[in-house]
């Protein structure tokens, strides 16, 4: 009776564990739309792959309302287990690594057993999200470069070759424009475009210190003369109806897709949108246009997205998930998958491996114009890529001052000396409220 007693506690204990509730991991995300679906999928897909742990992706808005409820949930200890931050709010959260809100990955997964290797992450996104150690910070997920999309059936109707230099871009635009096109040039998140990879693309900085890399009393030099001339060049092509501003992040990409501009630069990320959306004409992505009078050869372009941060604040076990969580989300498989779908740059090795042998790439032409960008060449402290504090606040003093010119209120120097000083403002808050 004794043993039979025994035995039926033990069976009862048994069977309560394999019912147990698995534990809950929090994922706030910027996803919107169909990357929102996609996003929500990786948690759906976790979660029925094992059953210790159900992740719950949650939609908290755009990349910026995302970041600001992070850290208004850590102040009130509400907060995610994980959260997806935008590059530019990388030295933010470096920041708060410091004063110990960040669980860093490199040790996260050491701290959790789980095997993960950083060493097969692409370099061009690996070195963007590691501190001087070379020590990863946050786990890379959607990484992107801005392209230039166009409108293949359009140029083939006008005899029109897709151009490769700004001298060309204007060419096609004004002969685009006579044949009755709207608005043949548009872009979207223009300081990410139009002067942090433009910089990067001709080799030049865009702050000191390595473009902030190097510490956190850099300065802004983006109203240097090819900047300036650039910026000029659009705003004056805007006043011959070339050019046509939609906005600050996607806003303009309406125009594109009904056929109002011909020529638009912007995110690789836009191609699962566009490939659903778009049914009237044939587009493709070329590789952003050269400025032949600085430079006469591209260097590389620099990643946009974001990457998932882990915050302090739980429990070990539920740590062990995040961190089995992701393991999964950058498996070959997940990755090649996410990028075929979107348009993000794979961010490991084997996930390109895959889907170049899967035959993706030759099945569909022009869709690693991104990763051909990023590892161009090998980066300089010039094309690194940028890692500004208060950058968030930052890029909306930039959009002010683009705004100004291109409603023809200022001229492209005023506005980028403007921009630079209002900008080094911020960066000093920022230093004086981190230290060195």
């Amino acid at each position: 009776m004794k043993n039979l007693l025994i035995g039926a506690v033990a069976a009862f204990a048994l069977a309560g564990a394999a019912h147990a509730a698995p534990k809950e991991i929090n994922f706030w995300h910027a996803m919107g739309g169909q990357l929102g679906e996609l996003t929500d999928k990786f948690a759906a897909d976790f979660n029925a792959s094992q059953t210790e742990y159900q992740v719950n992706a949650i939609y908290k808005g755009d990349y910026t309302e995302t970041m600001t409820s992070a850290i208004a949930g850590f102040r009130s200890k509400a907060h995610p287990h994980i959260v997806q931050v935008f590059e530019v709010g990388t030295a933010t959260m470096m920041a708060a690594e410091e004063k110990g809100a960040v669980y860093p990955v490199y040790q996260l997964m050491a701290d959790a057993g789980v095997e993960f290797d950083q060493s097969g992450l692409i370099p061009a996104v690996a070195s963007y999200y590691t501190d001087t150690e070379n020590r990863l910070l946050s786990m890379p997920f959607n990484s992107s470069s801005p392209v230039m999309w166009y409108n293949k059936t359009k140029l083939d109707e006008l005899g029109l070759a897709v151009p490769t230099t700004w001298d060309e871009v204007w060419d096609v635009a004004r002969k685009a424009k006579e044949a009755g096109v709207k608005a043949p040039v548009s872009f979207g998140w223009q300081s990410w475009v139009q002067i942090e990879n433009y910089s990067a693309w001709h080799d030049i900085p865009v702050g000191t210190e390595q473009n902030g890399f190097g510490g956190l009393n850099t300065e802004f030099t983006f109203n240097n003369e090819h900047v300036v001339n650039h910026i000029q060049s659009i705003a004056d092509a805007g006043k011959e109806g070339l050019f046509q501003y939609g906005g600050r992040r996607g806003d303009s990409r309406g125009m594109f897709v009904n056929g109002e501009s011909i020529l638009w630069m912007n995110s690789s990320a836009y191609y699962g949108g566009f490939k659903k959306d778009i049914t009237e004409f044939e587009f493709g992505q070329a590789m952003l246009p050269l400025d032949t009078k600085v430079k006469p050869a591209p260097q590389n372009s620099i990643i946009g997205g974001a990457t998932l941060w882990v915050l302090n604040g739980h429990d070990a076990e539920s740590y062990k998930g995040v961190a089995e969580f992701f393991k999964f989300i950058s498996s070959a498989e997940q990755q090649a998958d996410w990028a075929e779908q979107t348009g993000y740059v794979p961010v490991t090795t084997a996930a390109y491996e895959l889907s170049k042998s899967r035959g993706f790439f030759d099945a569909n032409p022009g869709t690693d114009t991104a990763i051909k960008q990023l590892s161009l060449n090998e980066p300089t402290t010039n094309s690194k890529g940028v890692r500004f504090g208060n950058f968030v606040q930052v890029r909306d003093v930039i959009n002010e001052e683009l705004e100004a010119v291109w409603a023809g209120q200022k001229d492209a120097q005023t506005a980028m000396d403007d921009a630079v000083a209002r900008g080094n403002e911020l960066l000093r808050r920022f230093q004086a409220a981190n230290g060195s």
